[in-house]
């Protein structure tokens, strides 16, 4: 694997837990706003311009962008994604600074755990290059597949509540992203052609509005549950559809035969590691991502 890759990936993933845990933080702060609807959906986003804690989500986000830009014109889709899932660990860590809530001994091992995982996927399934362009009709097919599976996540989304909720708009918000990726690097392929050839290919406004989409669909996700419901879907679905899309699109195999068992090892412990980190007292408190002054365990001083 590329290093330059490999450390573009891992900043990227660090700037977007930053970047989710600041706009979770901007998100939990009381708000006034009494007024229902649309009224009160445009209140409330006006009440989040005007939180620091916002901006700065926002400002983590963009420097996100640039590094995984720079990690997907190196590297292939089936690397830079699942690197990406190190954001789960970045996330309780930033988190824990944020929210004042420190992560206990047995979550370290969880920490390990997820990050070994990963390490053990991604060198057993050793993803191969591939190309950096996909033609239409693979595009057409992928995309719409996976249109129609975040539509049916977001019906699903407006019929339940709570952590399923979260969970089901974390899945929609990672198959967005991985789309997202996807387009960001075939608008890539074609800088050496010049400025006049990204602006005149589809897939720059394609990945405009798909990104668009993507924070929108956070925002939701943020405000629908804690980080524990959510970031795991995000975070695991973002890896695994954008392996699947990578070999869809780009012809990025990961290597079969009896590497199958350590990659399925590999996922199994990234699975395990976020279970467990999900359920540790740091986070499965319920208040761990809460403004600190309200926390019931917080006493004013």
């Amino acid at each position: 694997m590329n290093v330059l890759t490999v450390v573009m990936a891992l900043l990227s993933a660090v700037f977007n837990a930053a970047a989710s845990v600041l706009q979770r933080r901007a998100a939990v702060e009381p708000d006034e706003v009494s007024a229902h609807g649309a009224r009160g959906a445009t209140a409330r986003l006006a009440g989040l311009l005007r939180r620091p804690y916002w901006w700065g989500g926002i400002s983590a986000m963009g420097l996100s962008a640039v590094f995984q830009v720079i990690a997907l014109d190196s590297g292939g889709l089936a690397v830079v994604q699942p690197l990406l899932a190190s954001e789960l660990l970045f996330t309780l860590l930033i988190g824990a600074a944020v929210f004042r809530h420190r992560p206990g001994a047995g979550t370290w091992w969880d920490f390990l755990m997820l990050a070994g995982g990963l390490a053990l996927f991604l060198l057993a399934a050793s993803p191969s290059q591939g190309g950096d362009r996909a033609g239409d009709w693979k595009w057409l097919g992928a995309g719409g597949a996976l249109a129609c599976g975040v539509a049916l996540l977001l019906a699903l989304a407006l019929r339940i509540r709570g952590p399923l909720q979260a969970a089901a708009l974390g899945l929609a918000t990672a198959a967005c992203f991985s789309v997202t990726a996807a387009l960001i690097k075939e608008v890539t392929a074609r800088f050496p052609d010049g400025f006049t050839a990204v602006l005149t290919t589809w897939h720059t406004y394609a990945g405009a509005a798909t990104g668009l989409l993507s924070v929108l669909l956070l925002q939701w996700t943020l405000r629908a549950g804690t980080l524990a419901a959510s970031q795991p879907a995000l975070t695991l679905g973002d890896a695994l559809i954008s392996v699947v899309l990578g070999g869809l699109l780009f012809g990025e195999n990961i290597a079969a035969g009896w590497h199958v068992l350590p990659e399925v090892a590999g996922v199994g412990l990234m699975a395990l590691g976020i279970v467990g980190l999900t359920r540790s007292p740091a986070v499965a408190s319920g208040n761990w991502d809460e403004v600190p002054e309200h926390r019931p365990d917080v006493r004013s001083r």
